[in-house]
């Protein structure tokens, strides 16, 4: 007979910010009044409030909780993210982009981007691959309107994200689970009670001699890791001896007169700096290894980055890239921060935050917490990080500069056995390799490795069957409807003031 679950009365979420109310807004609204969900936080501890650059999940996610696109920008002060410009990375004068979106509609089930390769071949003159790119066509043109419906089209034929300001959005999902029934208690954790017999997490104790209890507890406490390594002492992986930046700073600047609908990375010459515009401010930052450049000389460098007046003093970070090798145990499961950190080069933190938060819900225990739950939950999340990592590690291994010592020794580092793969089998064979199907895909991957300089040097043979005059047809058609189209779209800024304006601040 099948045994009735014992189900899960109260979940305690230690830490605020971005992690904390991105896990209690999905929890407060499926619970409905049947699980009881609290938040500690204390005003006295930071959040790090930098992660302002998403991914196109983070519409599902917003979508899931019935929140209104227009009024998420309002509220967030927020723009639209076509992708990412990178420059000077591979070598210095270097320009490419990863666009949300393929290069062209498919032929024969593969990726227009192979048949472009067969032409390219043929004549050296053909232009970039990212002509036929409408995301990075729209993203050099500062243009914007959502995809439309319909029959596939250089209408919809790409995808967007959000540029946010963290604070806000934390603050807005903060509101949104409250009126959902969670609740918040503002203190500091001093004491974490243990079951003797399991060392199952009880009560978590305050400052001011509260005691709150709970059945699961979610730790997003960020890098102090409070209840993942300070009471369940989960291992954390290091790599740093493949992603060696350990340092970022961070200061916001004016708006620029252009509100453009990307994130931007100039490598540097010990790290790479970010910039995110944002309908307030622009968002900075310098992420660097601190063995290579001192703190002073990488402010110098963000400050002399810098496209307008900066508005505050620089903020500093330290870092260790890496992740839990178990994000659950027993009845504690880390998310955000405390379950790894991988530098915010592609946008991920917050994906990682959603994808934690969607496994949880997806593998929610009842009291008996059984093991299989967090065994299948942890091989996930081990998996993406892993991934993730790969991906990030590409941008530095595939380098030609060697201006400085921080980039030589990229260039030389071992790399792992399955990156080292993936590489090599695009650059002999023009297949691409997706070991995690659930993140970075083949236009992704191709953006990277032919922006970084990795051509293949053999064609895809399935891409010599179709007469050469008429691919050629095909693409001169394809190109020119892409030019038509996004010359008729709105610019980004203009967009955003007819349709999701954030209120002007109030005068002082």
């Amino acid at each position: 007979m099948t045994k009735a679950p014992r189900a899960i009365g109260r979940i305690v979420i230690v830490g605020g910010g971005t992690a904390g109310w991105m896990a209690a807004a999905p929890l407060a609204q499926r619970m409905g009044g049947r699980c009881e969900v609290v938040l500690v936080e204390s005003p006295d501890i930071g959040t790090i409030g930098v992660g302002e650059a998403t991914l196109p999940p983070i519409r599902n996610y917003n979508q899931s909780l019935g929140i209104d696109g227009a009024e998420f920008v309002k509220r967030t002060q927020g723009s639209f993210k076509l992708g990412i410009e990178f420059r000077d990375w591979g070598h210095v004068g270097n320009r490419f982009f990863h666009g949300f979106g393929d290069f062209g509609p498919a032929i024969e089930n593969r990726s227009s981007f192979h048949y472009w390769l067969r032409l390219k071949r043929a004549n050296p003159a053909m232009p970039s691959y990212e002509e036929w790119s409408v995301s990075t066509r729209m993203a050099y043109a500062n243009r914007f309107t959502p995809p439309q419906g319909g029959a596939p089209s250089a209408h919809n034929a790409y995808s967007f994200a959000y540029h946010f300001d963290a604070g806000l959005y934390a603050a807005y999902l903060r509101d949104y689970a409250m009126q959902r029934g969670a609740q918040r208690i503002e203190g500091l954790v001093v004491e974490v009670e243990q079951r003797p017999e399991d060392g199952f997490v009880t009560a978590l104790k305050l400052k001011d001699g509260r005691r709150i209890v709970g059945d699961l507890f979610i730790d997003c406490s960020g890098f102090r890791a409070l209840l993942i390594d300070g009471v369940m002492k989960s291992p954390f992986e290091d790599w740093t001896h493949w992603l060696p930046c350990n340092s970022a700073l961070a200061v916001p600047s004016k708006s620029a007169r252009e509100l453009t609908p990307y994130t931007r990375s100039t490598a540097k010459a010990c790290g790479w700096q970010w910039r995110i515009p944002l309908q307030h401010r622009i968002g900075n930052g310098h992420v660097y290894c601190n063995q290579f450049i001192s703190d002073d000389e990488a402010a110098k460098v963000l400050l002399d980055g810098l496209d307008t007046e900066a508005l505050d003093a620089l903020r500093q970070l330290r870092f260790t890239t890496g992740c839990r090798r178990k994000s659950w145990v027993k009845n504690v499961v880390a998310i955000g921060l405390a379950s790894g950190f991988l530098e915010p080069l592609e946008s991920t933190s917050i994906q990682l935050i959603m994808d934690g938060v969607g496994r949880l819900i997806e593998f929610f225990p009842d009291l008996d917490f059984a093991p299989g739950l967090a065994a299948e939950f942890n091989r996930l999340m081990a998996a993406q990080y892993q991934a993730t990592r790969d991906f990030i590690i590409l941008h530095y291994k595939l380098t030609k500069r060697e201006d400085s010592e921080f980039w030589r020794y990229l260039g030389a580092m071992p790399i792992p056995d399955s990156l080292s793969g993936q590489i090599e089998l695009f650059r002999g064979t023009g297949h691409v390799s997706i070991l995690y199907p659930e993140g970075f895909l083949e236009p992704s991957w191709i953006s990277l490795l032919m922006g970084l300089g990795c051509e293949p040097e053999k064609l895809i043979t399935n891409t010599l069957n179709i007469d050469e005059a008429m691919l050629r047809q095909h693409f001169e058609r394809l190109r020119q409807t892409m030019v038509a189209v996004v010359a008729d779209m709105p610019e980004h800024g203009a967009y955003i003031a007819r349709h999701c304006k954030a209120p002007e601040p109030a005068a002082a």
